[in-house]
């Protein structure tokens, strides 16, 4: 069976080429997957703007409605990284709604992966880190409202701590949050989630598999999970800017298998994110984030 892949045009919110936040990745990243027949025309879908009561789960009323409106405070929008325009609102709410509607398909087929999402540094007031809506934590909470899961877990393997997730879902019996990032990484203050790895500078292939390996049978014992929402930020990568972390390609590709292949053997359904990546070589790192989906495709 082809993958399942989530995708929206609007998903580059058409930022400078020179911008810290490489939009024109996202339309990259579709590029690669057409021409290497990973996304396949009958199991591509295009998602809705999150629903306002989803976004709400997870994020205070007024926030939401200032995003909505193109109102956000500027002290809030400079720690977002970029000013809330109404082509932003509209992006980050078809991340968010893309990465409910990877969920929902993961829950029908197994696996599915959208082509954005992992906006993990969103808090529940405010956001933060290049993240206007935690995709993440608004599936999770949406899902767990309509009684289509019971729990939730979260892997979320991009080089900086998931705080915001740590943040809006913590104290949540329902959820479990794993995060395994750079210790020297942003954000300099920490939210801690429930389960915390942080990583010295230059940690390579070998020293970060083994201690993935180490401790995917540990969040699998914790359940049963009906759910694991994946961000395989691939900002751990040697070349990336924002990194400070040193995995290869081939690094990337192990973990990725890895983790998928743990949880499908087990039997729990995996929605991917794609998480960061900052690279001002576009296409190389979309080519990196097309590595999810070739892992996700194998499992499909």
């Amino acid at each position: 069976m082809p993958l399942q892949i989530v995708h929206h045009p609007d998903y580059d919110a058409g930022f400078a080429v020179n911008h810290r936040f490489p939009m024109s990745k996202y339309p990259l990243l579709m590029e690669t997957l057409l021409a290497r027949g990973l996304a396949v025309p009958g199991a591509l879908s295009m998602p809705e703007p999150a629903p306002v009561a989803s976004l709400g789960l997870a994020h205070a009323t007024d926030y939401v409605e200032q995003v909505l409106a193109c109102t956000v405070p500027r002290t809030i929008e400079r720690e977002i990284g970029f000013p809330v325009s109404e082509r932003v609102s509209l992006r980050a709410q078809l991340a968010t709604g893309g990465t409910l509607l990877a969920a929902r398909l993961a829950l029908l087929h197994g696996i599915a992966c959208n082509a954005a999402g992992g906006s993990h540094h969103a808090r529940r007031a405010q956001g933060a880190g290049f993240c206007t809506f935690n995709d993440v934590a608004v599936a999770s909470l949406t899902l767990l409202a309509e009684g289509a899961v019971r729990k939730v877990l979260v892997v979320d393997l991009d080089v900086h701590q998931g705080d915001g997730t740590a943040d809006i879902l913590a104290g949540d019996p329902r959820v479990f949050t794993f995060s395994m990032h750079g210790d020297r990484n942003y954000p300099v203050r920490k939210i801690a989630s429930d389960l915390d790895i942080a990583l010295p500078d230059g940690t390579g292939d070998a020293a970060y598999l083994d201690r993935l390996e180490d401790i995917l049978p540990r969040l699998g014992e914790g359940g049963p999970w009906d759910i694991v929402f994946y961000n395989a930020g691939v900002d751990v990568h040697a070349e990336d800017r924002l990194g400070r972390l040193a995995l290869t390609d081939a690094g990337l590709r192990a973990r990725d298998s890895m983790v998928i292949g743990y949880f499908q053997r087990i039997g729990i359904p995996v929605c991917g994110v794609i998480g960061g990546g900052y690279s001002t070589d576009v296409a190389a790192l979309a080519a990196r984030h097309a590595i999810l989906f070739e892992a996700a495709s194998s499992h499909a």
